[in-house]
């Protein structure tokens, strides 16, 4: 049952000068008291400011920080979310304060802050002798997982051909639906995998045989940690102890979250008590994580004390711009019904644009985006947002014809590049011996040692127990008889450096890769700028504290590229984005266009087998359209060539996003670019003047 928040439970004794600048449902939320609470946070509408002041409201109401817990979904989310509270607390009045001492900086520092596979893996390491975990457990990232999953393959000798085995990264896609949706194998084949029913005998052996791998070799993947961070909190003996360390529980993004976390957070705040949630049902686009809007939307059934507060105001888009968002997102199946509005000038309506092909959208883009540079908008102040990373393809090309530079949203991880994976291998190895895919990875680098051999050595190392003595007596060949035993010395230095000196990870990233760096050279071509983002990996390294603390953050929150390390190569530039719908979540431009708006694009051809599978795609649409602070435009190619135009007319016409319904495209301005619009002057010009009686007549005579 609601009530609102003026309830017995608050505490309204300090002085709340500092909410002045919030609207009054914002102000709501922020003071609400310590029964559960939803805040559905409409884009824009100011949802970070709202968390930050409710944080900080608590904190000065006399809530101990080191008895706070605030769970993001990025590293980035999390530190701007602390920034703001200290901010926040050190423009106070120190006298107005309970206890002065919370103005100070290192309040902040006492808030259990991060995502949630951080914050699991410090309880993990902390408290994890309470199920039986050793605490000095090593991460797996997505790749390292899939290479886990090929060897456990390779172990039980499942067919790698026959009846179309699934690969390695399906495997673990499969297995990690399992386990974030907590539903059976046969479950999830059926429902998500259905082309792999006819193994799931062989599937369920091969998940076996990975757990049981991971659990030899001391590894977690991503999944364990939220697994065993949920069963340490229902664990009987440990779960009241981890509770008792909470009294306030914060959650961004709740929309993102899955099963296992909601079951998580049950565990946590059994009746909802301290459990704040914050997220915008609207937003949930992340389905293929094994997200379920489900958490959001029942949230107040699963916590029945539930407040819910609404933030509608939104502070980023002009009105024109939200009668269109709210629109589009009106039509959805099931939500929880808010409707955004703005104090700002109303602005130019949304453009719905239709061109000829692909290359006139290209054209029409291109021409924009350079008309409002004129104008004053830099590059990085526009964006243009599509479903799939290569519906990008064709814009990049003549982006590049034309000299305008970009960066593109979505593309390969700079740790998911394999001479960085062979470095961060070196390291994992010399943390945690046992770790075969770091070491089978490292030893196959060497000269003349195959698969074979780097499995045989690695089989010797976990008969060892893990003591590289193992290796010591192993007779190497002619082709590595000098890096072998150079081998064997760096990971003994490495393990031998103490684990929190000064500048030791730098040091330890030196040394590996004065190491790798001739490998390096035989291994991979390009290698000037493989050999530079070695130099910048050791220089993101000078920033952490131990080489245990330096894995776990790669492994949780790697950079994406090298313009996440200290040297940014585009700090100066100006240049456009192309970003992925997915990838633009949470980011803004003043001005934005989505192309490629048809149906089998938006949505997706493949995601629209379900009702659920469409509304997925209809929020995905809604936070392209949210991007956009004063200027939108939707572009849909009307011909999609099957060959380059240059080499074949043959295509086909495209249909309007279904999303775009008439009630929709009654508040835009629907523009036609490249095609002459009916009834206009070019339209007019255009028509064959004169009489057609004399071509007629000798046509005729071909049967007259």
């Amino acid at each position: 049952m609601s009530h609102d928040a003026s309830d017995p439970d608050d505490v309204a004794t300090p002085s709340a000068e500092f909410l002045d600048s919030l609207n009054p449902q914002q102000r709501q939320a922020v003071m609400h008291g310590e029964s559960p609470l939803l805040i559905i946070a409409g884009a824009g509408t100011g949802k970070t400011t709202t968390l930050a002041h409710r944080v900080a409201w608590q904190i000065v109401s006399g809530t101990d920080p080191s008895r706070m817990l605030l769970l993001t979904f990025t590293r980035r989310a999390a530190a701007e979310m602390l920034k703001r509270v200290e901010s926040i607390l050190l423009s106070l009045n120190p006298e107005q304060l309970p206890n002065p001492a919370v103005a100070q900086k290192n309040t902040i520092r006492r808030i259990h802050g991060g995502t949630f596979h951080s914050v699991a893996t410090a309880l993990l390491r902390r408290h994890g002798n309470l199920i039986g975990l050793n605490p000095d457990f090593t991460i797996l990232d997505r790749g390292d997982s899939e290479d886990l999953m090929n060897l456990a393959r390779s172990e039980l000798r499942l067919p790698k051909s026959a009846n179309r085995f699934p690969l390695k990264g399906t495997c673990l896609d499969i297995y990690s639906r399992c386990v974030n949706t907590q539903a059976s194998l046969e479950l999830v084949l059926k429902k998500w995998f259905p082309w792999c029913q006819e193994h799931q005998e062989h599937l369920g052996q091969l998940f076996t045989t990975y757990t049981d791998t991971k659990e030899r070799q001391r590894v977690l993947d991503f999944d364990d940690l939220l697994l065993f961070w949920n069963a340490l909190a229902a664990d009987e003996k440990a779960g009241p102890e981890l509770r008792s360390k909470f009294d306030r529980i914060l959650v961004d993004e709740y929309q993102d979250t899955n099963l296992l976390q909601a079951d998580l957070l049950k565990n946590l705040c059994p009746d909802g008590t301290g459990l704040t949630a914050v997220g915008d049902d609207a937003q949930s686009i992340y389905s293929f994580r094994a997200a379920t809007v489900r958490n959001i939307l029942d949230f107040p059934d699963q916590f029945p004390q539930t407040t819910l507060v609404p933030l509608e105001q939104n502070y980023r888009s002009t009105p024109t711009i939200l009668e269109v968002t709210n629109r589009v997102i009106a039509e959805a199946a099931e939500r929880h019904r808010k409707n955004l509005w703005s104090s700002r000038h109303a602005g130019a309506k949304p453009q719905l644009v239709t061109c000829p092909d692909e290359d006139a959208q290209n054209e029409y883009v291109i021409e924009q985006i350079l008309e409002r540079r004129e104008q004053g908008i830099p590059l990085t102040n526009q964006a243009v947002l599509f479903r799939a990373s290569h519906h990008s393809m064709a814009l990049e090309a003549d982006l590049g014809r034309r000299n305008i530079p970009f960066v593109k949203y979505g593309g390969l991880r700079f740790l998911e590049t394999a001479h960085i994976k062979d470095m961060i291998c070196f390291l994992r190895l010399a943390e945690n011996p046992l770790d075969s895919v770091a070491g089978f990875r490292v030893l196959v680098l060497l000269p003349g040692i195959g698969q074979a051999k780097a499995s045989g050595l690695m089989q010797v190392m976990r008969e060892s127990g893990g003591s590289l003595d193992a290796w010591q007596d192993w007779k190497a060949p002619s082709s590595v008889r000098d890096l072998w035993p150079k081998l064997l010395q760096l990971l003994r230095q490495l393990q031998s450096r103490p684990r929190n000196s000064e500048g030791g990870v730098s040091a330890d990233i030196h040394a590996v890769r004065d190491y790798y760096t001739p490998l390096l050279e035989t291994a991979y071509d390009n290698v000037a700028p493989r050999v530079n983002d070695l130099k910048q990996l050791e220089a993101i390294a000078s920033r952490y504290r131990s080489r245990g603390e330096f894995l776990t953050e790669m492994a949780l929150d790697p950079p994406t590229s090298t313009q996440d390390l200290p040297a940014d190569p585009m700090l100066d530039e100006d240049y456009l984005i192309l970003s992925t719908i997915h990838s633009a979540k949470g980011l803004e431009w003043d001005s934005v266009h989505v192309i490629h708006a048809a149906d089998g694009n938006i949505p997706a051809d493949m995601a629209t087998r379900s009702t659920e599978e469409v509304e997925v795609e209809r929020r995905l649409f809604y936070v392209a359209l949210t991007r956009a602070k004063n200027q939108l435009a939707v572009i849909r190619p009307e011909r999609y060539y099957f060959h380059s135009r240059h080499r074949s007319d043959q295509h086909s016409l495209s249909k309007i996003t279904r999303f775009l319904t008439p009630s929709v495209q009654e508040v835009m301005q629907c523009v036609s670019h490249g095609m002459p619009a009916p009834g206009s002057e070019s339209a007019a010009s255009n028509l064959i003047q004169g009489d057609t009686s004399e071509i007629r007549k000798r046509i005729s005579r071909l049967w007259g």
